[in-house]
């Protein structure tokens, strides 16, 4: 066992010395780090799992609305998201071992504007031919991706003994995403703008 306990040594902020089975470096320097991560960790996979399953409930109400589409048509929304998430998650799970947590979780959370952003422009344009809701649906697939990164990075920064609790705060809170759009989503698309 190394009983070295100072300070991860980085160079600018990567961890090049992280040890969570050593206590006193848990205790000292380990324990602070991994709940930050965490902390933020936890809202990125909220809207991961709010952009990605957004279609199922966003479907529903375009039918209820009255867009142009079919019934088979807006329910392959719903299909695009799940299959595009399902398939994300494999390149996403690699993708923190190769450019790290922060960057991976970080260029995640973001590509997730794209989706969201463009779907809210699109359901203002209910002439719009359909290719365009399956793009946006086929995008939001980056939240499942999301999922698998922050999971992966999320279980590296914790002890073995801790990280059945971090990673179900992690994956339980952040699947409130999913609850959240089911009540968001309804009340926006209802509104007059």
């Amino acid at each position: 066992m190394n009983t070295d306990t100072r300070a991860p040594a980085s160079s600018g902020a990567d961890i090049a010395d992280w040890r969570p089975e050593d206590d006193l470096f848990w205790d000292q320097t380990g324990k602070r780090i991994a709940y930050r991560n965490l902390w933020l960790s936890i809202p990125a996979l909220l809207c991961g799992f709010a952009v990605w399953g957004m279609w199922g409930i966003i479907s529903v109400q375009m039918l209820n609305l009255g867009f142009p589409f079919s019934q088979a048509e807006l329910f392959t929304l719903t299909a695009i998201a799940g299959i595009s998430g399902a398939t994300m998650r494999i390149p996403a799970s690699f993708l923190v071992r190769l450019a790290g947590g922060r960057n991976t979780v970080t260029l995640t959370t973001g590509m997730l504007l794209a989706p969201a952003i463009g779907t809210g422009v699109a359901l203002q344009h209910p002439e719009w031919p359909l290719w365009v809701f399956q793009l946006m649906a086929l995008w939001s697939g980056v939240g499942g991706g999301n999922f698998a990164s922050s999971m992966s990075n999320i279980s590296t920064f914790f002890p073995k003994r801790l990280q059945g609790t971090a990673l179900g705060l992690n994956g339980g809170l952040g699947n409130f995403g999913v609850t959240t759009m089911q009540i968001v989503i309804p009340l926006v698309m209802t509104m007059p703008m």
